[in-house]
C-alpha cells in the first residue's frame, strides 16, 4: 500500500493521511445534509409531490456517490482529493431546471448522466482542454463568481431573510422568526469559524446551530441515532427511464446538458490544480496523472446520477486535508470510508432543516466569489459579458441563463472593439448554439 501510493517519495505516513482524510470528511461532511434539502426542493412549500426527489434515497446516492468517486481518485489519480455533489450544481439541477423549467427530476438525472458520458469522452479524446482554452479566462472568472452569487441568494431565501415581495419582487424577512433567528445565529458563528481558520468551519458551525436549535426547540431531537439505511430505490435507475421518452430530447435539455458540462469541467479542473499546488506536486507546470483525476470526475458524475443525485466533482474542502498532512489518494480513501460509514446515521442527519444548511451556502458563496477579483474590469469589453454572466445568474434564478448571455455578449463587444482575431473559433459556436437555446426555451 505505501508503495503503491508513494509514501516514501512524497514524504507522507499512514498516520498522516489518516488525519488528513478525516479533516476533508469534516470540511466538506455538510454536503450530506444540504444536498438532500436542496434536490428536495425543501425550502419551496406546497410542492406537488411529483416535482420532488425522495430525500431519504437522495441522502444515501449522495453518500454513495462520494465514496465511489473518492475511491476512484484515490486508486486510480492518487490524489488527496475527495469528491461529491457539487454546491452550485446541485442548485442548479434542483431550482434551475426542475423547479424554474418545469423539467421532471428524472429528466435532471438523465442530463447529469450524459454529461457524465460526454465528460469521459471528451477527456479520452483530449477535447476537454480545448474547450476549456477557447473559453476567455475572464468569463470562467465570471461564472464562478455568478454561481457563488446564486447559490448565497438560495442561501438567504432559504433562511427567511429575503422574502418575496410584490411591489419589489424580494425584501427583507422577519429577521424575529425563530427559524431566521436560528440562521442568523448560525451565519454568524460560521463566520467566526471560517475567519479563526477552523478545520471544517462549515460542518462544526451547522452541529453547533442544530444544538442550539433542539435547545430552543426549532429543531425537533432525533428518536434514533443509528438505523438502517434508507432505500434508494425512488431515485435509482431513474436517469435511464428519462432517456427512453422522446419528451427529453428538446433544445431545453440540450442547454441543460451543456451548461452542467461546462460548470464541471472548470469546477473540477480548478479544485484540481490548485489542491495539487498545495500539495507540491505540480511540477515543471505539469499535473501528474491530470487525465486520470478528470476520468475519476466524470465515472463519479456518471455514477452518481444512476444513483439519483446531481452532478459529482472535485471538492476545493480536500485543501483543508492537504493542511493537515494528505499527500497521496490514500487519504481519499479514507474520507470515502467515513462516507460510507455516514450512511448509518440518517437519524441523527434528517432532523436538520433549511435553516441550519442556509449559512452553509451563503459562507461557500462568499468563497465562490471572490474570483471576481481576477477579472479586468477596466477593459469595457470583458467586463459587460463577465458582470452579465455574473449578474444574470440569481437574477434570473438560473446558471444557465447566465452563461448563456455572457456568451453571446463577449463575441460582439470584442468584435466591435477590433480584437476579433482574439476570439476563438469554439466561442462561435457556443454563441450560435446559445442563441438557439433562448429562441427554443
Amino acid at each position: 500500500m505505501q508503495k503503491y501510493f508513494m509514501f516514501k517519495e512524497l514524504g507522507t505516513n499512514y498516520r498522516r493521511e489518516i488525519i488528513g482524510g478525516i479533516t476533508t470528511f469534516l470540511a466538506m461532511a455538510y454536503i450530506l445534509v444540504v444536498n438532500p434539502l436542496t434536490l428536495t426542493l425543501s425550502s419551496i412549500p406546497d410542492l406537488p409531490d411529483a416535482l420532488r426527489m425522495d430525500y431519504g434515497a437522495v441522502f444515501v446516492a449522495t453518500a454513495l456517490a462520494a465514496a465511489i468517486g473518492s475511491i476512484v481518485m484515490g486508486l486510480l489519480g492518487k490524489y488527496p482529493l475527495a469528491l461529491a455533489p457539487g454546491m452550485g450544481l446541485n442548485a442548479f439541477f434542483a431550482y434551475s431546471v426542475v423547479l424554474g423549467s418545469g423539467v421532471p427530476w428524472q429528466h435532471a438525472l438523465g442530463a447529469v448522466f450524459i454529461s457524465g458520458v460526454f465528460f469521459f469522452l471528451l477527456t479520452l479524446t483530449g477535447l476537454r482542454e480545448k474547450l476549456i482554452n477557447a473559453i476567455p479566462i475572464e468569463l470562467k472568472h465570471a461564472v464562478g463568481a455568478g454561481i457563488g452569487l446564486y447559490i448565497t441568494f438560495i442561501g438567504l431565501q432559504s433562511a427567511g431573510i429575503v422574502v418575496n415581495n410584490d411591489a419589489t419582487l424580494v425584501g427583507l424577512g422577519d429577521l424575529t422568526a425563530g427559524p431566521t433567528l436560528l440562521a442568523i445565529f448560525g451565519i454568524v458563528v460560521t463566520v467566526i469559524l471560517m475567519t479563526r481558520g477552523i478545520n471544517g468551519a462549515v460542518f462544526f458551525g451547522m452541529i453547533i446551530t442544530v444544538i442550539v436549535g433542539m435547545i430552543f426547540n426549532l429543531i425537533d431531537t432525533p428518536e434514533k441515532i443509528v438505523d438502517t439505511v434508507p432505500s434508494i430505490a425512488p431515485t435509482f435507475g431513474a436517469a435511464f427511464s428519462s432517456l427512453t421518452e422522446s419528451s427529453f430530447y428538446t433544445m431545453t435539455m440540450l442547454g441543460i446538458i451543456l451548461t452542467l458540462l461546462f460548470v464541471d469541467f472548470f469546477d473540477n479542473a480548478g479544485t484540481l490544480v490548485a489542491v495539487a499546488n498545495q500539495a507540491g506536486m505540480i511540477k515543471d507546470n505539469k499535473l501528474p496523472r491530470a487525465g486520470r483525476a478528470l476520468i475519476a470526475d466524470s465515472v463519479a458524475t456518471t455514477v452518481g446520477a444512476v444513483l439519483g443525485t446531481s452532478t459529482t466533482t472535485s471538492y476545493i474542502e480536500s485543501s483543508a486535508g492537504v493542511a493537515a498532512g494528505a499527500r497521496t489518494g490514500f487519504a481519499s480513501l479514507v474520507t470515502a470510508a467515513l462516507f460510507i460509514l455516514s450512511l448509518f446515521f440518517f437519524p441523527l442527519l434528517s432532523v436538520v432543516t433549511a435553516a441550519v444548511t442556509a449559512p452553509a451556502l451563503i459562507i461557500v458563496g462568499a468563497l465562490m466569489v471572490s474570483s471576481l477579483g481576477k477579472i479586468e474590469w477596466t477593459k469595457f469589453e470583458v467586463a459587460v459579458p463577465a458582470f452579465l454572466t455574473m449578474i444574470a445568474m440569481p437574477l434570473t434564478y438560473s446558471i444557465a441563463t447566465g452563461i448563456a448571455i455572457g456568451f453571446i455578449f463577449y463575441p460582439i463587444t470584442m468584435i466591435v472593439k477590433g480584437r476579433m482575431k482574439e476570439i476563438h473559433p469554439i466561442m462561435y459556436f457556443f454563441f450560435v448554439i446559445f442563441i438557439l437555446y433562448f429562441l427554443f426555451l
